[in-house]
This record gives C-alpha cells, structure tokens and sequence, in this order.
C-alpha cells in the first residue's frame, strides 16, 4: 500500500546522539572491531581482536573504549583480561536512528492516532469481498505490496485471517481499503502473534485511510489478546513504512534477498508491534 504521512522534525537531542553513533562508526577499524564482536556471541578478549584484526593491542584497546562510549559494546574484567561484549540493543537502536534520520520513524505511541472523520472502519462483511479482493488485485499491480502476483480465492483468506480482525473502509458507503491479521503458526506459544497486511483502493492513497485502518488493527489486537504484530514490507514502499512506524511497529531488520517476484531477488524490512497492555 502506499499513504502519505507527514512526520515531525527531528529531536535535536536524538540528531545529537544518533550523530555520536555515526561518528564513531566512520572510523573503518572500529566498524571492523564492532563485527569481530557481534559475531562473538559469548565475548572476545582485546587481546584476541588485536591478533585478528592484526593491529597493537594499544590501538586495538582505545577503539573499543570508543565503541563502549557510545554503548556499542560492554566491557567486563576477568582478571587482569577484559572481555568485549556487543550490546544487543544496539542490533536495534542503530537501524532505528537510520530510519529516524531517513524520516521512516514518528515517535511510538501505545495507540496510533485516527483516521480523518469521513473514513468509517468496521468489520468485514461477506458482501465486501468483491471490493477487498479488487483492492487486494490494485495493490499487487504496483509490484511494491507482496510477493503475490495472483489475488488469492475468498476461501483461503477467509480460512487464514483470524475473525475478529478483518477490517475494512468506507468513505461515503464505498469500500475503500482492508486490513486483516493471520496467525504465524499453529502452535500454541505463538497464539497472540500475528502477521498483518493492509491494502488501500488505488485513487484513494494519501487520504488517511491506511491510518484510520492501522488505528482500528492495533485497537482490536489489544484488546483481543494479541502481543505481538508484525509484517514483511519492501523497502521501496517507504510511505507505508512511515505509516506502520507512526502505528508503533519497529524495524527488527532486512531479510535481503528473501524471495523472487517476477524473476527479481527482493528485500524485505521486518517490522513488528508489541503491546503496552502485555
């Protein structure tokens, strides 16, 4: 899908320390120090990284406190040996300044904010499919919405969206967009997981109805118990990494590579919500 989403300036505290990320990153021993780290899951001693790196144990200990400044590593004494750790949050707080500085990222909330007045969301009724799956077919026609080049039958999406979280849009009594969640696996761990995807009609992107679908998607799987939202969106597709963002979701990653549309190897972003009631 694609919307428009108009994102507030960026914090000058948050410009100032996604800058000190940057600059500490620009130093290329440092960017090589930080993957000899994070590719050692249970820590890698100064020593060790100076021999793999093959610079002097001093150069290789003022980088890494550099890195620890900015939090990009942890430091622990065993001994006289001090042992170099990667800081897992960083794994997610640094693609997330990247989305902040390349405007993918509005400020989380716990409820995305409403659609405009005259778009009207309820539940899907058996007399909106013909609309939901012409809409689905508009999507799929700007190559830039999912790896599906054929519009799936009623029956299989009414077999795989969970009830109670299928939504769609009107705007003057026209079914305008959907949203619809489905389980990411049978078992029982997984139950308050879901996968999300919402679509808008072609001719009515930009006017608030992904944000208004988002608002009702977000609402219904807080209250209905689900903890966990999450969706695969082309990086191409930034308005509607934008408009996910402004709904709470965050980027877990990049899955390069993950699959073949009409013969092309495509990128997916992995984005997920988790709910402030669980």
């Amino acid at each position: 899908m694609t919307s428009t989403v108009t994102l507030p300036a960026l914090a000058p505290d948050h410009a100032e320390l996604y800058a000190s990320w940057f600059a500490c990153l620009a130093e290329p021993v440092r960017v090589r120090l930080l993957h000899a780290v994070a590719a050692s899951p249970g820590g890698v001693t100064v020593g060790t990284l100076a021999t793999t790196l093959g610079i002097s144990q001093s150069t290789c200990s003022h980088h890494v406190r550099k890195l620890a400044e900015v939090r990009f590593v942890h430091l622990r004494k065993e001994g006289t040996t001090t042992v170099v750790t990667v800081n897992a949050a960083c794994c997610t707080g640094f693609p997330q300044a990247v989305d902040a500085v390349m405007g993918l990222l509005a400020p989380l909330s716990a409820q995305p904010p409403a659609g405009p007045a005259d778009v009207t969301v309820r539940a899907l009724a058996d007399a909106d499919w013909d609309a939901v799956l012409r809409i689905y077919a508009e999507g799929i026609a700007t190559g830039d919405a999912t790896f599906e080049t054929t519009v799936p039958d009623r029956d299989s999406l009414d077999g795989k969206w969970l009830p109670g979280h299928r939504w769609v849009a009107e705007i003057d009594g026209e079914v305008v967009g959907w949203t619809a969640s489905s389980p990411t696996s049978a078992r029982e761990c997984y139950a308050g997981v879901a996968e999300t995807s919402v679509y808008v009609a072609d001719g009515y992107r930009g006017r608030g109805i992904g944000r208004a679908l988002l608002h009702r998607q977000v609402a219904a799987a807080d209250e209905g118990g689900l903890w966990m939202l999450q969706s695969s969106i082309f990086p191409e597709n930034r308005a509607s990494l934008a408009l996910h963002h402004a709904a709470g979701y965050r980027t877990v990653g990049v899955r390069e590579r993950i699959a073949q549309r009409d013969g092309v190897w495509r990128d997916t972003v992995l984005i997920e919500r988790r709910s402030p009631v669980r």
